[in-house]
């Protein structure tokens, strides 16, 4: 072969190899191109750009009146595009002494000289998202967008605002608890109102587009968004900001006055579940009160004294008793196999009617009454409380409610002693709401409805949902059955325990509770003495109910624990709340043509010291005393009328009506020592009548100036 044959043929072997690994190489750039192009520029994309979530402005609370209980505030975070399109270096350095002495000012937490010498240094690194300040208000970003430099736009001053919002409770610690909070996270909470229509308030969220930029930042391509967000929906609740307020600084006080532990206050609307006002209150590292827990929810304990009404509507329901009946409490205590049950007042109350072993509170009574018809029947007991739905919870919207426990024969924890103890509210545990709920049924003539926190949804204003009352149970018991419990509940406050919350203006009905705390360790006794629980729950007006109430208080301090002075006093301020806002609560005023005598209010006392008195000023009374030295006065629509009023040497007297001059003389002629708190009348007295007159025994009596 010649030199140059072979010259040639090496050159052409070059040759298409070079154009071999050309059609290669054009090869795979055309299949990367059309057939791995999409997902390399996914790929890209995703390192370079991305969409971020655009929260939606989450709805409002309001209570029952629109006045706001939850809202979003927005706050800003600003950041400055140092590498801003329009910003040149001469627009750049005749601003920024200017913008620096402006932030300087805005913040207060770096001089001008130090802000210049920050931005100059970004702008040095090409910075493209340096932050600024966090938690902005809108007024302090409407004076940001006014600053030189930033006031020229985004493209040119290099101004970048993101929006946050933080949830505030313009109301404080008003019902807090109940509005609720939520928090993120895979372990976040979801607590109250906030929580339980989480999905309705938070609306749908939108999507930016943000650009991965040096420094690992993301940064917004542009202003508008890519989808925008849907704002959420308005809750309007129940609550009645007012009486919320009356209910929280109410409880809050005789909190304060007992030193109790916690307490809880709760009104409902009798016809239809609405709850006007829910308090919450826990005594707390420094001394004070406030809502960390939603104890009328939440805490479910033994009710005590307000389980017997539970007890005696089943005795009344079968038959077995009326209330014109007889039961012997002796000398007020009565032993089931080891277990004593006894009466506050010593000595007992003898033989009394069914009526006034309710409205005596006596344990031996309804201890006596329930063991003698369902002694051998226990289950017959225990399914006519589950019929009454004692045993579900009330199905409110909010989560963490308590479980009713009532158990049953042969449950483990059964015993010989259940019946007569779970008669008197032990052995068995509910909530607040749920007692409520119950005594609510009883004011509503057996219908019980679900409690509810929430009447509507709202979007922009317009109502789009309306929450309509749902019912439990149409009948809890009968007729007759529920006319008799609300002549008990009645019976408690005109005569019985809960004497100090009767007034002239409306009728009250409920029951008292005083309830020992059992802790798990230590049974219901411990070296610091026995917890009590006191409560009242009721209705109001007791002819015509329009709200239910309960009020409870745990573990108060002062030696003073019967639920007519601790929780009676809260129930009655938001009673009187109520009544005195409810124009349609009063009785209509009719015209006279002639005045009637109407004769003055006058205090119990000495029977010599009132007709002298009467008799200097004119007023008609008559005395039906009987040659009793001490009296009760009785308004008449005409005159005032004297009661003879029993008073023992050895007992404690009943000085509640009293003056404190007449009450201190006859209780310190029995040898007791006496604490009088306020002024006016007696209005409660912290040992019963009738307890045994012990020598230098303490008696704190409540004054009151209605």
């Amino acid at each position: 072969m010649s030199v140059k044959k072979d010259i040639l043929w090496r050159v052409a072997l070059v040759y298409f190899g070079i154009l071999l690994f050309a059609f290669v190489i054009v090869g795979k750039t055309l299949y990367i191109q059309f057939v791995e192009g999409g997902m390399w520029q996914e790929k890209a994309s995703r390192m370079t750009i991305r969409d971020i979530t655009i929260e939606p402005n989450r709805g409002d609370i309001y209570a029952s009146g629109n006045r706001l209980l939850a809202t979003s505030m927005p706050y800003y975070e600003i950041r400055m595009d140092l590498r801003a399109a329009g910003m040149t270096d001469r627009l750049f350095n005749e601003n920024i002494d200017q913008l620096s002495a402006a932030l300087a000012v805005m913040f207060r937490d770096k001089s001008a000289a130090a802000w210049k010498s920050e931005l100059v240094q970004a702008r040095r690194e090409w910075k493209r998202f340096h932050l600024i300040g966090r938690r902005v208000s809108y007024d302090q970003l409407r004076e940001i967008r006014n600053f030189p430099l930033f006031r020229m736009g985004r493209n040119t001053g290099g101004l970048i605002v993101l929006q946050d919002n933080q949830r505030v409770q313009p109301h404080g610690n008003l019902a807090s608890r109940t509005i609720g909070y939520t928090t993120k996270g895979e372990t976040g909470n979801i607590v109250g109102i906030e929580g339980a229509y989480d999905n309705q308030l938070r609306g749908v969220e939108g999507l930016k587009l943000m650009q991965r930029i040096s420094g690992n930042a993301w940064m917004p391509i542009n202003d508008r968004n890519e989808v925008e967000p849907r704002d959420g929906l308005d809750i309007v609740t129940t609550i009645d900001i007012d009486i919320q307020d009356v209910a929280t600084n109410a409880l809050l006080r005789q909190l304060l006055t007992h030193r109790a532990n916690h307490g809880t206050a709760i009104l409902m609307e009798v016809q239809t579940g609405e709850i006007k006002a829910i308090a919450n209150l826990e005594r707390n590292s420094r001394g004070g009160y406030s809502e960390t827990y939603n104890y009328a929810l939440g805490e479910s304990s033994e009710p005590g004294s307000t389980f017997k009404l539970m007890s005696l509507l089943v005795a009344l329901e079968d038959g077995y008793i009326k209330l014109e009946d007889s039961v012997d409490t002796g000398t007020g205590e009565v032993y089931f196999y080891d277990q004593r049950i006894a009466d506050a007042r010593r000595g007992g109350y003898g033989k009394i009617s069914v009526q006034e072993v309710f409205e005596l509170s006596s344990n031996v009574g309804v201890a006596k009454l329930i063991d003698r018809f369902y002694n051998g029947r226990e289950q017959e007991f225990i399914n006519s409380l589950y019929r009454m739905n004692l045993n579900q919870k009330t199905g409110v919207e909010i989560r963490g409610e308590g479980r009713p426990e009532i158990k049953h024969p042969g449950d483990r924890l059964w015993s010989g002693i259940s019946l007569p103890m779970m008669s008197i509210g032990y052995e068995v545990r509910m909530t607040p709401l749920q007692i409520l709920t119950f005594y609510n049924a009883i004011a509503n003539n057996g219908k019980m409805v679900r409690p509810r926190f929430v009447s509507a949804l709202k979007h922009h204003g317009n109502i789009v949902e309306t929450i309509p009352a749902k019912v439990i149970n149409p009948s809890i018991s009968s007729p007759n059955a529920v006319r008799s419990a609300r002549r008990m509940l009645e019976g408690v406050v005109e005569s019985g325990t809960a004497m100090n919350l009767k007034n002239a203006n409306y009728r009250i009905a409920g029951k008292t509770g005083t309830a020992q705390i059992a802790h798990e360790k230590y049974g219901y006794v411990r070296e610091s003495g026995v917890s009590h629980q006191a409560s009242f729950v009721g209705y109001f007006p007791a002819d015509n109910p329009r709200y239910s109430c309960i009020v409870v208080v745990n573990s108060p301090s002062n030696n003073i624990y019967y639920g007519n002075l601790v929780a009676g006093p809260v129930f009655r301020e938001i009673a009187d709340k109520v009544y005195a806002t409810s124009l349609d609560m009063h009785e209509p005023l009719v015209a006279r043509n002639h005045v009637d005598y109407d004769p003055p209010f006058s205090k119990s006392g000495n029977l010599r010291d009132l007709e002298l008195v009467f008799g200097h000023f004119g007023v008609p009374s008559k005395n039906n005393g009987d040659g009793a030295e001490w009296v009760t006065t009785t308004r008449r629509d005409s005159f005032v009328e004297m009661s003879g009023r029993n008073l023992p040497e050895e007992f404690v007297p009943n000085v509640v009506d009293m003056t404190l001059s007449d009450a201190i003389y006859l209780l310190e002629n029995r040898g007791l020592v006496v604490e009088a708190r306020g002024r006016g009348k007696v209005n409660a007295q912290s040992v019963l009548p009738g307890t045994p007159a012990v020598a230098g025994r303490r008696i704190v009596l409540e004054m009151s100036i209605n």
